[in-house]
C-alpha cells in the first residue's frame, strides 16, 4: 500500500483492481501488477 501511495496512485484503487485481476492473472506477468511497474498508472486506468 504505501509503495502504490509513493508512485502516486490511490492505494485502495491499486488493491482493489489487483484483487479483481489476481485468480486469473498468468505467474509469468505478475511482475506488472506490483505498483512500481512500467506502465502502472494507465494500467489502473484502462482497469
Amino acid at each position: 500500500m504505501g509503495t502504490a501511495k509513493l508512485n502516486g496512485l490511490n492505494p485502495e484503487a491499486w488493491l482493489r483492481n489487483t484483487l479483481e485481476k489476481l485468480p486469473t492473472w498468468p505467474n509469468r506477468r505478475i511482475d506488472e501488477l506490483l505498483p512500481f511497474a512500467p506502465g502502472a498508472i494507465e494500467k489502473l486506468r484502462q482497469g
